[in-house]
């Protein structure tokens, strides 16, 4: 019954994903979800990819842009606007907490931080809004966000574009276990930032696990 639903879901998603206005929503998705959404657009990309293999590279593309826009918005409301909004929304997304952490590690180790959280589960936002925060070299965060974000979406258009009819037909079959393993990937995400959080039961030699407020920097 389960798995009937599942694979529902997944036509409808997938009909949704080829639809003409698709790559306008993949782009407004990847825009916010660098400064507010929650919600990934990996999934999104995932499956346009599936559905037009051909254009892959371009979907990737349309991701990377979008997603460095989005970015720089952040970085907008941590440098401008912070006090007034970048407080509320870390709140409301859960990384008030990591908030203090993500500060002391960018500010050690610059775009490396960055890069990082752009192309990992680590939350891009929490990173875009931080950065702003503490007034971070644009140039040097916008050359970090581009790397990070093309490497997360690039290859994943260069995979689809070389790969994508086997690939779905892999998925049509084994959707229950290929859900599963992107369950387990999300679920590492969230993870790894609670290790990129840090507490003190953790053992870590790194004294940023261990910041608990943005007075400790």
């Amino acid at each position: 019954m389960i798995l009937a639903w599942l694979h529902a879901l997944y036509n409808w998603t997938m009909a949704k994903a080829a639809h003409r206005q698709a790559p306008y929503w993949l782009a407004f998705f990847c825009f916010i979800e660098s400064s507010f959404f929650p919600i990934p657009p990996h999934p999104l990309l995932g499956l346009m990819c599936l559905a037009e293999p051909k254009k892959a590279l371009r979907f990737a593309t349309i991701a990377t842009v979008a997603s460095v826009l989005g970015g720089l918005l952040g970085y907008a409301i941590g440098f401008f606007l912070y006090e007034t909004l970048g407080e509320w929304m870390l709140g409301v997304l859960g990384l008030t907490e990591s908030f203090p952490v993500a500060a002391c590690y960018i500010r050690e180790q610059g775009a490396a931080a960055v890069f990082l959280a752009a192309g990992t589960p680590i939350p891009f936002k929490l990173m875009t809004i931080t950065a702003g925060l503490i007034e971070m070299d644009l140039l040097t965060f916008l050359g970090a966000a581009i790397a990070g974000r093309a490497l997360i979406f690039m290859v994943v258009g260069i995979l689809f574009q070389v790969f994508g009819a086997p690939i779905k037909r892999v998925i049509d079959e084994y959707l229950g276990t290929v859900t599963t393993i992107f369950v387990v990937l999300v679920v590492a995400g969230f993870i790894a930032i609670t290790q990129f959080g840090g507490s003190e039961e953790s053992g870590s030699d790194n004294r940023c696990d261990s910041v608990t407020s943005m007075e400790e920097l």
